[in-house]
């Protein structure tokens, strides 16, 4: 039996007998590379959530409390697309879950989508950034309808945000060092999602006043780049534009440290984004800057009860992958508003939602993808400063510090 036979006869016996028949419990698939911190965040954030609704009684289903099952599922997704597809049909046909949290590689992610959909499984994306998942949305909306993202925003929104920030360190870089157009160097990963980022900041830094020196692209797993620091450093580059979500961020932080490289590394670096990235760069990763999603900051009521919560539990900060606390916390919502666990009920539920979450305000357009909003779903930038990591846009909110230059 061919693989979209067997999805589809699942989601077909689905239509009358959900996976709930076969178990009293609410099973819920936690997809992410659990070797890595991204997979270990989205574990972490789904426990949370389940014990914390569990404690409380479980999720209401038509007047019955029901607990919360979780399911992990190891993709595998940074090695391989092909595991990754195995994974997610493993969660559908073997373990029956009810629903699919998380992924993260877009590549992969887009591959499971197919899965997903071939089987009628509403799927909450906590980790991918290509806008084709929700593009898929708008081009077949019956077919991909059952796929939301929950974080991060897409690539093009990551861009506006990063380009927000990037235009606040311009100007202290402007003012501090008196350099009137900042030379910027672009290092990004090779991959899918980063694609979008470049070719807008390529085009649209120099209407910032700032020059582009070059363009570097080693692989999301490289062991080494320094390489690529060298030719940025004799470029003169006042900015390092970072879109990294690998490995390969921490051996930018320590290698940039270790070559005394004087400039700012700035931009997307998930693994910057972790406690244990100082001690991994062996405190080299000092000045390096980020975009984050969990600080103790306001961002919203319930932020920073997470933060501490997540970090009496786990002993360290969460990254943004640990979203998925929010991705079952909106089906919850979703569930107990229409007493059912059918995915084409919950669609219309989620798509009028605004979920005030730990880590966003969240709502979403007629993709399914987050709208976008400075202090609501564009996420926080934070710096590592002598070994602390300081979260300091969108300086409006409480609890931000200042951005710190390094030395020259």
């Amino acid at each position: 039996m061919s693989r979209k036979v067997l999805l589809t006869a699942v989601a077909v016996l689905g239509l009358g007998l959900s996976s709930g028949a076969w178990s009293q419990n609410i099973k819920i698939a936690i997809l992410g590379p659990m070797a890595f911190v991204q997979g270990e965040n989205h574990w972490a954030g789904a426990e949370m959530a389940r014990d914390e609704i569990n404690k409380a009684g479980g999720i209401s289903v038509g007047g019955a409390k029901r607990q919360i099952e979780l399911v992990k599922i190891d993709t595998n997704e940074i090695q391989s697309v092909p595991d990754a597809t195995n994974a997610i049909e493993r969660a559908i046909t073997r373990d029956k879950v009810d629903f699919l949290v998380g992924g993260f590689r877009s590549e992969a992610v887009l591959a499971m989508q197919e899965v997903a959909m071939d089987a009628k499984k509403l799927f909450l994306g906590a980790g991918a950034a290509d806008a084709k998942l929700t593009e898929n949305v708008t081009k077949d909306y019956e077919r991909y309808k059952y796929w939301f993202r929950i974080t991060p925003t897409k690539s093009a929104d990551l861009v506006k945000t990063v380009f927000a920030v990037l235009g606040a360190v311009g100007a202290q870089i402007r003012t501090d060092l008196k350099k009137e157009t900042p030379k910027v160097a672009i290092l990004s990963e090779k991959a899918a999602w980063t694609e979008a980022i470049v070719k807008a900041a390529e085009a649209n830094l120099p209407k910032m006043k700032m020059e582009v020196v070059g363009t570097w692209q080693p692989s999301p797993i490289a062991t080494d780049v320094t390489a690529e620091l060298s030719a940025i450093k004799r470029s003169g580059a006042d900015i390092v534009f970072t879109i990294v979500s690998g490995p390969m961020g921490i051996v930018l932080g320590r290698q940039m440290g270790e070559l005394q490289l004087p400039a700012i590394a700035f931009g997307i670096n998930v693994e910057a984004q972790k406690d244990g990235f100082w001690q991994a760069t062996a405190g080299k990763g000092n000045y390096v800057a980020t975009l984050d999603t969990f600080s103790e900051v306001e961002v919203t009521p319930k932020m920073i009860p997470f933060v501490k919560a997540f970090k009496e539990r786990f002993k360290k900060a969460p990254t943004y992958n640990a979203a998925t606390y929010d991705a079952i916390h909106i089906l919850q919502v979703a569930i107990e508003q229409t007493g059912s666990i059918d995915a084409n009920k919950l669609i219309p539920v989620i798509e009028k939602m605004e979920h005030v979450g730990a880590a966003a305000t969240a709502s979403w357009d007629k993709s399914h993808d987050l709208i976008w909003a400075v202090g609501k779903t564009s996420g926080i930038a934070v710096q590592w400063q002598d070994g602390q990591k300081v979260a300091f846009w969108p300086p409006q909110t409480k609890g931000m510090k200042p951005f710190k230059m390094p030395k020259q």
